[in-house]
């Protein structure tokens, strides 16, 4: 974490089941990752992470709240097979306050 912090002024480390790290110069915060039922298939997790972090980010909201996006969108994915979202992401941010 330190090096990363000393590179980047933001980075994001995944970790599975337990969330993700968000990484600044001044802070390290971790988000936790949201209960499934069952993991599936964890084809298009990291890219639905990746997108969910940056449309947080694209809309204004605060680093630990895009964050909570991406975890929310790679929860969604890894319930079923297929890299694609079966539910709307935006329908689930908003029903875990998190649109924007």
């Amino acid at each position: 974490m330190n090096a990363l912090r000393a590179d980047v002024r933001l980075g994001v480390v995944t970790r599975s089941e337990k969330g993700c790290l968000v990484v600044t110069r001044e802070e390290t915060d971790a988000v936790h990752a949201l209960p499934v039922e069952r993991v599936v298939d964890a084809t298009g997790a990291g890219d639905l992470f990746a997108a969910g972090f940056l449309v947080g980010l694209s809309r204004g909201n605060d680093y630990r709240d895009a964050a909570r996006l991406g975890v929310l969108a790679a929860a969604e994915v890894i319930q079923h097979l297929g890299a694609r979202p079966e539910t709307s992401l935006k329908q689930l941010a908003e029903q875990s306050g998190l649109a924007g």
